[in-house]
């Protein structure tokens, strides 16, 4: 049988739950019904600033209305976006990208190359690869209104890849006032020069997210492919109606109130595929990865013994059946590289072999010194995979004495959250659980996940020198055999301090009305030119 949300809560196997509200469904008013996408994605859309956060949400948000200088086709490979040409010199030490013609703002203002250097210094402070290329950056300046010339101390073979990578954060540039905004502070503007605009006066926070075509945009002349080629919009609007009640939006979509459901429960995808006016899709063929973090900054997490605990306490099938029910849809992995990525490796995985094992997650949590104190693990009610996970966890740490608590919140309230280095008793949390694309995992440098350089990383904070200094030789060797053995070592020193706990992989299909064409399938993005309706 499917388990799913619904099943686990009557069931009783939750520790608790809150009920989502399902809000009425607002009519668009000012494009024909044609020529207007109405979408469910795959939570609220809490924060505007896709560099100051990695929800992937807030990613799809950047993508409408920002631009980036590359991007990545539909064979993973980096193209020009923004940039017309570039070049590198003979000792590939100097970079030189030329801005393409037709670029502007939505404020009716010229993207300048003073813009784009202030936006990559902002987007390298908070992503894994963009802190890497800066290290070995020597200059990084603006030559004019149109061309960027980035000098490294020595050469780096990832920077284009980088600027072009769909991890999060993506690069996206924005005006250069907006740009010099602190990237650990929040931007309060909507103004970028990508193909869509955001429409404010329509939006309602919570309940709907509007986007227009902006006719001023002027695409690259070759034909889309993944997030590079020309961004050409079809439709005159899209609206991101936030509906947090599955069954409330599976009716909606049925009834074509509207055309596109994210992430569908795999156990009503037998009602959508017996409905003639609805398909079934998966956009991202690498799938999603699941991870628990642990907060290293407070107790008791801040102790290897405890974090080792946890290794043992998981129990990934249990955590997969719960949310996706059918193993077709899933595996369990192993490696802090996922599943199946080329960095993928069984390097220190006796601990994978073993677990769950309940009797040895109480040990360690015992020889970590615990002495009760309240473990706060943040609970997405909103996400079906991270309300099971959650409430499974916490049910297991309660199982081995552990004083856990569920803070049960939405989805764009963990992201919020999850930024905080406070205590839990001034706001702060000690677990939260999320995924990333099954893709990102296989690279340290882009995925933010795989960083362990304390503070200066991702939400967890984990550090461990001697692997940071494996992650940067991996970035500067150049065959896939030295990168995977340097993988191996990256993961056993991982497995032993835990940065993470993996929680297994999976793809999750997206369901839409068949008169619904054009969308593309890459990782971390979905992206809404190229879409039609027929």
């Amino acid at each position: 049988m499917t388990i799913s949300r619904r099943s686990l809560v009557k069931s009783g196997v939750a520790a608790g739950v809150v009920a989502a509200s399902a809000p009425t469904i607002p009519q668009a008013k000012a494009a024909s019904n044609a020529k207007v996408l109405k979408a469910v994605m795959q939570g609220d859309l809490k924060v505007f600033d896709p560099i100051w956060t990695t929800a992937n949400i807030s990613a799809y948000y950047g993508a409408m209305i920002y631009d980036t200088l590359f991007a990545t086709d539909a064979n993973f490979q980096p193209q020009p976006e923004m940039v017309g040409k570039w070049d590198i010199s003979e000792d590939k030490r100097t970079y030189t990208f030329e801005l393409r013609d037709g670029l502007g703002w939505q404020d009716n203002t010229p993207v300048t190359a003073a813009d784009c250097v202030a936006s990559l210094r902002r987007w390298a402070a908070r992503n894994s690869a963009g802190q890497l290329m800066m290290e070995y950056t020597k200059d990084l300046s603006a030559k004019g209104d149109k061309t960027i010339v980035l000098v490294l101390k020595e050469p780096l073979g990832l920077v284009v890849p980088s600027l072009a990578a769909t991890a999060t954060p993506d690069c996206f540039m924005m005006p250069k006032k907006v740009a010099e905004t602190s990237p650990f502070e929040q931007i309060k503007s909507h103004i970028g020069s990508g193909p869509f605009l955001f429409n404010e006066k329509e939006t309602r926070p919570g309940i709907r997210y509007v986007f227009d075509k902006w006719d001023k945009y002027v695409p690259r002349k070759d034909p889309a492919s993944g997030l590079a080629g020309g961004k050409v919009v079809k439709l005159d609007q899209v609206i991101w109606e936030n509906i947090t009640d599955d069954q409330t939006a599976l009716a909606a979509l049925e009834s074509g109130e509207i055309d596109f459901f994210e992430l569908p429960p795999l156990d009503l995808l037998p009602q959508l595929q017996s409905n003639p006016h609805i398909k079934i899709r998966v956009l991202d063929k690498s799938g999603n990865a699941g991870t628990l973090r642990v907060n290293w900054l407070h107790p008791p997490f801040n102790n290897v013994k405890a974090r080792q605990a946890m290794l043992y306490l998981i129990n990934q099938e249990d955590i997969l059946k719960a949310t996706f029910g059918n193993p077709k849809y899933y595996h369990k992995v192993d490696s802090i590289f996922g599943y199946k990525t080329p960095m993928a490796n069984d390097a220190n995985t006796a601990w994978f072999k073993a677990a769950p094992d309940l009797a040895k997650a109480k040990q360690l949590f015992k020889e970590s010194g615990y002495k009760g104190e309240k473990v706060i693990v943040l609970d997405a009610t909103n996400f079906d995979f991270m309300n099971n996970s959650a409430q499974l966890v916490v049910g297991w740490l309660k199982q081995i004495g552990v004083n856990a608590e569920l803070a049960a919140m939405t989805w764009g309230e963990v992201v919020t959250r999850r930024a905080s280095m406070a205590p839990d008793d001034k706001g702060g949390w000690d677990i939260f659980i999320t995924y990333g694309s099954g893709y990102d995992w296989g690279n340290p440098i882009t995925m933010v996940a795989l960083l362990c350089n304390g503070k200066k990383g991702w939400y967890g904070w984990p550090e461990n020198a001697q692997y940071e200094t494996l992650r940067k030789k991996w970035a500067l060797v150049s065959t896939l055999s030295e990168r995977q053995a340097i993988a191996r070592e990256m993961q056993t020193i991982a497995w032993n301090v835990v940065p993470q706990v993996m929680l297994g992989q999976w793809v999750s299909p997206a369901a839409m009305r068949t008169n619904v064409h054009g969308l593309i399938g890459i990782p971390d993005i979905i992206p809404f030119w190229n879409v039609y309706k027929t």
